[in-house]
């Protein structure tokens, strides 16, 4: 029986893989460590999630609090996903971010390299910055090298991690780490991350009340929106065995404007709402970010299913019928 560690399983993008898992290794045992912050029970089969029900195991904890060589022992992981993080990019507190997000990381990737389970994780496009590199004042897509600038906390953690795990298998060739750039994810089970969900969550829920969709002035701000069942299945193809070590691009690898968005989601709901554009108070805001997936396909084997449009008109069913949260 396989045996799956998830960390941060009952949050956003680390539910949607727990269900999927549950779904194509019914035979496998889940163990979901979270300390649910900003998971929820709801995530793992609760009232609304159409009849379907968790069937592992849930630690309710935070990585910082837990002895991760003790717990990896008795569990004895054949696969670890670690999702578990601060993801928040307006976070400020430094010293937290370093503590929650690289600490716990680096004892994980000794842990993988001692006792030989893979590890799959969760990195960031926001490793890349502002300018990433002058990809953003070319519009081009972000290659892997562009990334080393990031303009916040949550970024900087995040680049943090990549270097300790690229030393890591710098040192031990043999070691079975993926590291997963997402790009900016949007789909079911997101309501509970309140300020940091998906754009177009949050400007379905202004269109649903019969609110203008407030954007940035301009709306060409544009973004890689990549739908939540393509990560999944990036981040299940990183756990493959043909799978490579290294670090990967997950998006749709186009970049769309929130006014194009605001367009779909008016298609969409059958709305005909025009945008009300503010002015943008993030000095670190990321005005544009799109992912090369050249080395994706070729380390993982993975490319997207859905477009950005595609990925919102599977998701607009469950924005009508109002996730639980």
């Amino acid at each position: 029986m396989t045996r799956i560690l998830i960390t941060g399983g009952a949050g956003f993008v680390g539910s949607n893989l727990v269900r999927r898992l549950q779904e194509e290794r019914p035979e496998a045992r889940l163990l979901v460590v979270d300390d649910f912050r900003m998971g929820t029970f709801r995530n793992l089969g609760g009232e609304g999630k159409d009849g379907w029900s968790f069937n592992g195991e849930v630690m309710a904890a935070s990585l910082r609090g837990l002895d991760i060589y003790e717990l990896v022992n008795e569990f004895d992981p054949e696969i670890v996903f670690h999702q578990a993080a601060i993801t928040d990019t307006t976070v400020t507190d430094e010293a937290r971010m370093i503590a929650d997000n690289v600490e716990p990381f680096e004892t994980l990737v000794a842990a993988a390299v001692q006792r030989g389970f893979r590890l799959v994780w969760a990195s960031s496009a926001a490793t890349y910055g502002r300018s990433a590199r002058g990809a953003v004042e070319a519009r081009r897509p972000f290659r892997l090298e562009d990334a080393g600038q990031p303009a916040n906390a949550y970024g900087f953690s995040k680049w943090i991690m990549e270097n300790i795990h690229r030393r890591a298998l710098a040192e031990n060739p043999a070691a079975r780490l993926v590291g997963l750039r997402y790009f900016n994810v949007f789909g079911p089970n997101e309501q509970n991350k309140a300020h940091m969900a998906s754009m177009i969550y949050k400007l379905s829920q202004q269109m649903l009340a019969g609110q203008q969709p407030r954007i940035f002035h301009g709306g060409e701000q544009a973004r890689d929106h990549v739908y939540v069942k393509d990560v999944v299945s990036a981040t299940l193809a990183a756990a493959g065995d043909g799978a490579r070590s290294g670090i990967y691009n997950v998006g749709t690898g186009r970049a769309t404007t929130f006014n194009r968005v605001i367009e779909i989601l008016n298609e969409a709901l059958g709305t005909r709402l025009a945008p009300a554009y503010f002015d943008n108070p993030y000095a670190f805001y990321q005005d544009y970010t799109s992912a090369d997936l050249s080395e994706t396909e070729a380390g993982l084997g993975w490319t997207p299913k859905y477009t950005t449009e595609e990925g919102i008109l599977d998701y607009v069913p469950a924005l009508r019928a109002g996730e639980p949260g």
